[in-house]
């Protein structure tokens, strides 16, 4: 488990109007994926492969 404080980067796609954003934290052993509007609860937690998994899903529906 990692202890260190995650590094968190905001999607390209969340507006600044303060409406649907979502924040993600890459790290070698797992990706955290949080809700920017409620920082305090638990991230999901997804690993690598999952991540890789999903956004290549994701790029491929936007196309």
């Amino acid at each position: 488990m990692n202890t260190t404080e995650p590094v968190w980067f905001k999607s390209s796609y969340s507006g600044g109007g303060g409406g649907n954003c979502v924040e993600v934290a890459i790290r070698p052993e797992d990706v955290l994926v949080r809700d920017s509007k409620d920082t305090e609860r638990h991230p999901l937690v997804v690993s690598p492969e999952a991540w890789t998994a999903f956004t290549a899903q994701a790029a491929h529906l936007r196309a």
